[in-house]
């Protein structure tokens, strides 16, 4: 008899499995414009995983920009980690490994993520494995994986979720620049916003970059906003900020 894993398949039934799910991710991408393929992945990664949302997220100097997601609530757990500067996918960025929080109720895992792990339980979320989007030189951003109860993936389930991961990587990689993609120069002004917020930022109140992006990310916080929705206001003469407050 051969030999079962923690799922109670045997190897030959896991490589089944495997090439199945290559074949719907295949079905899903082929033929999508290209800008099109990190978010049908994304919603793809939700179907053939045991999990409950997904989202994708380039890695930016110090500010995840949130790619793609599957649902409201995956968008908005990208967007808390982009404005708190912390969680599972910026740590998976900053290591390039795949970091999986396997509990965010206790533990570890709320240790090391504390006001991350308050926010995601507040909405439902217990588990969160994020997964690098790049290859051992670079890491482009991660693909991250949201769960309703607590616990981890067993070892098929991660051979799967890496291989969305490195689908998307390639899809990434394939991304046309300039003229022919609107939608990356959008995301990416998105981006720059929140850079020119941080220099108005630094002018208001005499200080230096980190120290302005963190008095940018708590002010978005404490007022329920994403960071990027804070820097508009900021350019706009919206919100300024002074020494005092």
């Amino acid at each position: 008899m051969r030999p079962r894993d923690e799922s109670g398949r045997s190897p030959d039934e896991d490589r089944a499995a495997e090439v199945i799910a290559a074949e719907v991710i295949a079905a899903e991408v082929r033929g999508a414009p290209p800008g099109e393929v990190p978010g049908r992945l994304c919603r793809v990664a939700v179907r053939l995983l045991p999990v409950t949302g997904a989202s994708a997220s380039l890695r930016g100097e110090g500010v995840p920009v949130r790619l793609c997601a599957s649902g409201d609530r995956a968008s908005y757990l990208a967007e808390i980690q982009s404005t708190l500067g912390d969680g599972p996918c910026v740590s998976a960025a900053e290591s390039g490994a795949p970091v999986l929080a396997r509990d965010l109720t206790a533990g570890a895992d709320v240790g090391r993520w504390p006001v991350f792990a308050q926010q995601a339980t507040a909405v439902g979320v217990r588990a969160v494995y994020a997964l690098p989007l790049g290859n051992d030189a670079v890491c482009l951003g991660t693909l991250d994986l949201y769960r309703d109860t607590p616990g981890g993936l067993t070892g098929p389930q991660l051979s799967l979720a890496r291989l969305v991961a490195g689908v998307m990587t390639v899809a990434l990689m394939a991304l046309p620049r300039g003229e022919e993609a609107a939608w990356l120069d959008e995301l990416a002004g998105d981006h720059d916003e929140v850079y020119q917020a941080v220099g108005m930022i630094m002018a208001q109140l005499g200080v230096g970059a980190d120290e302005a992006l963190a008095r940018l990310r708590a002010d978005a916080f404490a007022r329920g906003r994403t960071a990027h929705e804070v820097a508009c206001d900021v350019l706009t003469h919206r919100r300024r900020f002074d020494r005092d407050g």
